[in-house]
């Protein structure tokens, strides 16, 4: 490794052995892939929670539910909760046209509604796994590089007489960015990723009270 005076940043990854600048290439990507999953999830939740809202107060103003559910099954932008009414009703009102007992009518419309509201919680919780991912490995990769970056500093001083501090610390200070860069890939995703589950499990906790309360609805018309 030669001895570089010029310690920008640019230079330092310039001028970093291959193996450190394939582990800087790679948790480049990493941040890269965050970052665009966590703005994804963020417009995604966002939406969400406002369909949500608006559902919640269109349902419980009392309204002809045919008449919800005529609305919402057309309805190209509708969300977790009208998806969720969507399937019960539709699975309720097939049941009452076939004449079935109350008892499996309600049972259809609840199964129908638990299908509903893992296909929307699986919709939420896409590349969460990712961001964990990311979050737990970029720290490991970037120290990775870091401690190859610094074995070769040092293995570079093998020929010379007398070493000094100048001679290793840009070979030093070249590894250290691949950790600067794996933490700068980790954190945010760790904190998307703790932000983001709280915000889903607060959805997945108002979709289930809303399948709890429409039961109870059909239950009672049943």
């Amino acid at each position: 490794m030669n001895v570089h005076a010029d310690l920008s940043f640019v230079a330092m990854v310039a001028n970093a052995s291959i193996v450190v600048q394939a582990v800087m290439a790679l948790l480049a990507a990493l941040s890269l892939w965050s970052w665009w999953q966590i703005f994804q999830k963020l417009f995604q939740l966002s939406a969400a929670k406002r369909d949500a809202d608006r559902f919640e107060d269109e349902f419980w103003k009392g309204g002809d539910l045919a008449e919800l559910y005529q609305k919402a099954s057309q309805s190209r932008n509708g969300g977790g909760l009208e998806h969720i009414f969507t399937a019960g009703f539709r699975e309720f009102a097939k049941h009452r046209r076939q004449g079935s007992s109350s008892t499996l009518t309600l049972d259809a419309a609840r199964r129908a509604m638990r299908a509903a509201f893992q296909r929307e919680i699986d919709s939420l919780e896409a590349h969460l796994a990712g961001l964990a991912s990311v979050g737990s490995v970029s720290p490991y990769g970037g120290l990775f590089g870091t401690v190859w970056g610094i074995m070769n500093a040092f293995r570079s001083l093998s020929n010379v007489a007398q070493a000094t501090l100048a001679q290793v610390a840009p070979g030093i200070a070249e590894a250290l960015v691949a950790t600067a860069m794996g933490l700068f890939a980790a954190i945010p995703a760790v904190v998307a990723y703790n932000r983001y589950t709280h915000d889903v499990d607060r959805l997945a906790t108002r979709y289930e009270t809303f399948i709890e309360e429409f039961s109870n609805i059909l239950q009672r018309q049943g």
